[in-house]
């Protein structure tokens, strides 16, 4: 039987052999045009170095809307202790300029909720204190790359509450095979309109692999030490943020949860900012809990 089915489809594959052929050329032709990058015609884009252009395709995408997914936990600081659970995303798109020598543009919302550590359902209410979500209506980020490291500064903020934090060490890079590291360390100490001053470490490690060599590609690690929220009713306790996450292409792959409540609550956030005017335009707005106050 396995005799037969053998020379059955050899007897397929000579009797089409010219089909074949054509059909491997058609695939040929047409794998070729799925690898010519969306902004290959862009003096921008011919103008950037390598380890450029890896990391803003994988962090912003090459064209339509990506995602990075994220799930993670709340930990007190020094005794480990869990608080609380943590779901969330980001969604990005990028601006490749026609201009060699113009910035390239990142825009992304992102926003994350806090979560029962036992139940895993996002908080509305803690001790009797309301929690808000952390939600950025944008970040623009615009990036270079000078001395081996990329420069990403970060624009953000309402009103008269509008600031650039500005990328003073860069994020640096190491290749490992063929696949990429990128290190954002960031150290932030501003003032906020409270009179207090804000001040966090939060350490992002991405993991790029090139396309179709892994199941998932692109990964990250984050970290923040920092204080808690003020609903958390901790004021003098530090806290560990630790999240795992991983880039998606659609809402369809989005954790079931993460998107049920994301619809619900937080359905802005699905899509970035679609342009720079539309950046303008929310810095006339409001500041949001988590953001801006």
């Amino acid at each position: 039987m396995k005799r037969f089915m053998s020379i059955a489809c050899l007897a397929i594959v000579v009797a089409c052999g010219e089909t074949t052929e054509k059909d491997s050329t058609e695939q040929t032709e047409t794998t070729t045009a799925v690898a010519v990058h969306p902004w290959a015609d862009k003096a921008s884009y011919k103008n950037a170095p390598e380890a450029l252009k890896t990391w803003v395709d994988a962090r912003a995408g090459t064209g339509a809307p990506v995602h990075w997914v994220a799930d993670g936990g709340v930990y007190e600081y020094p005794s480990g202790k869990k608080l609380f659970g943590m779901i969330g995303f980001d969604s990005s798109t990028i601006i490749w300029p026609d201009d060699a020598d113009a910035e390239i543009i990142h825009l992304t919302r992102k926003t994350f909720a806090y979560t029962d550590p036992e139940t895993g359902e996002v908080l509305t209410e803690f001790n009797g204190q309301a929690v808000a979500p952390i939600a950025y209506p944008y970040q623009m980020i615009t990036y270079r790359l000078e001395n081996n490291r990329i420069y990403g500064d970060v624009e953000q903020g309402v009103g008269d509450r509008v600031q650039t934090i500005e990328s003073k060490d860069g994020i640096p890079f190491r290749q490992m095979g063929s696949g990429y590291i990128f290190n954002a360390s960031v150290f932030l100490d501003f003032p906020l309109p409270t009179g207090g001053q804000y001040q966090a470490w939060e350490n992002y490690d991405f993991f790029i692999q090139p396309e179709g060599s892994v199941d998932e590609p692109h990964q990250m690690a984050w970290q923040r030490y920092g204080a808690l929220p003020r609903w958390a009713g901790m004021p003098d306790t530090k806290s560990i943020i630790q999240l795992h996450s991983w880039r998606v292409e659609s809402h369809d792959e989005f954790p079931e949860k993460l998107l049920a409540w994301a619809k619900k609550d937080k359905p802005k956030w699905l899509n970035p900012p679609k342009d720079v005017a539309e950046v303008r335009a929310l810095q006339k707005g409001e500041a949001g809990d988590g953001w801006g106050r």
